[in-house]
């Protein structure tokens, strides 16, 4: 998002009274279907929810057969089903208080803890509050890179940054334990940044919840299964590792493709509500698909929806998107979309490039959207 005060020769110019005008008609989206909550959300929710846990007991039951290979496959998947379904359309959409306006105890965000090893009072702040907040701002947003990466041209290059495939391909195969660890800022700590003192609590929490966690999957399970001990120990390590890679290609697609935005600390200060929206949609990217295909992305195959409307039911996403889509083709805003294989090798091959120094690529073309900031003429002067 470039802040300029006055129109100059370019691809797009947003004009203040452009970007609020489009504000106020996503308010308005959002305040229709917020008045048409009810009935069917309710019964949407709690089919998932009913879905998720006859997939876990299935699986669960099936490792009992677990020396037929047929069964034990079975059990993977409908195990892994189970525990995408948990933590993507349930655990990531209620922890986003979708689901709070239900005033029920089971679906409240600040008690609901979903299946796996994050603590989710650490994940609501680092995703619900960080990410959410700060949407691709260099120096706020940690999400750019989760501390780790070279996802974005503005992140500066060393030869450490010869090894970002290998770090993606660790990341993605352990995604639930780096979601865990995030919070905790690892970066900083090794800089010196971080003491003990910051970060005690969290690591207090982060043992609780992932020691029960490997307890649950690696020991409890396992030994109940007595003899079948070691299959259902490498059956559960399976589900993990395929709702881990789900995860990460599902939450990769939506924010690090190609066309995707990010922004300085200094462009995005002082933000009108309709200049967040405008940050929101520029620093996020759809992936098409089938119902199933958006049901087990908890639809953030929706991702600029999502972005736009992050505490509305997630199944209303689908409804929304005709409408924010021609409201982006109203305003000449890009509407990043495409199939997960197109978008999944935008990102592979984006950390496969900024892997290299960057004399040996070429830069990618700017998305060419110039947000104008009229309030800012006299202190910017210019």
């Amino acid at each position: 998002m470039t802040i300029l005060t006055e129109t100059r020769e370019g691809p797009l110019v947003l004009s203040p009274d452009q970007v609020e005008e489009l504000g106020k008609a996503l308010d308005d989206l959002r305040a229709r279907i917020v008045a048409d909550l009810g009935e069917r959300d309710r019964d949407y929710i709690y089919s998932i929810i009913k879905a998720q846990r006859g997939f876990e007991i299935a699986g669960r039951g099936l490792m009992y057969l677990g020396f037929l290979p047929p069964f034990w496959l079975a059990a993977v998947a409908a195990l892994s089903v189970s525990k995408i379904l948990d933590n993507m359309e349930i655990g990531h959409n209620v922890m986003h208080g979708q689901y709070d306006w239900m005033r029920e105890p089971d679906l409240n965000s600040r008690e609901f803890e979903w299946d796996t090893v994050c603590p989710a009072d650490q994940w609501r702040h680092s995703h619900n509050y960080m990410h959410h907040t700060f949407t691709n701002i260099h120096g706020k947003d940690r999400d750019i890179g989760y501390g780790i990466l070279r996802i974005d041209e503005a992140q500066k290059w060393n030869l450490l940054r010869l090894g970002n495939p290998i770090y993606a391909f660790g990341l993605m195969m352990l995604f639930e334990w780096g979601v865990m660890g995030h919070d905790l800022e690892v970066e900083n700590i090794v800089r010196g940044k971080r003491s003990w003192a910051d970060i005690k609590k969290l690591v207090r929490g982060q043992w609780r919840k992932a020691g029960r966690q490997v307890l649950k999957d690696y020991v409890v399970f396992p030994v109940l299964s007595g003899p079948l001990f070691v299959s259902t120990l490498a059956g559960n390590i399976t589900a993990n590792l395929v709702r881990n890679v789900w995860a990460y290609s599902i939450i990769f697609c939506g924010h690090f493709p190609s066309g995707v935005q990010t922004f300085t600390e200094e462009e995005t200060a002082e933000e009108t509500r309709g200049e967040w929206y405008v940050r929101q949609m520029l620093g996020s990217a759809n992936i098409s698909g089938g119902k199933l295909f958006h049901i087990m992305s908890g639809n953030l195959s929706h991702q600029i929806e999502h972005h736009l409307f992050p505490d509305l039911p997630a199944n209303r996403y689908p409804e929304m998107a005709p409408e924010v889509r021609r409201l982006c083709e109203k305003y000449g805003l890009p509407y990043n979309t495409g199939p997960l294989r197109k978008q999944i090798g935008s990102v592979w091959r984006k950390i496969f490039k900024l892997a290299l120094p960057p004399a040996f690529v070429e830069s990618d073309p700017s998305p060419g959207v110039i947000v104008m900031r009229q309030r800012k003429a006299t202190e910017v002067g210019v």
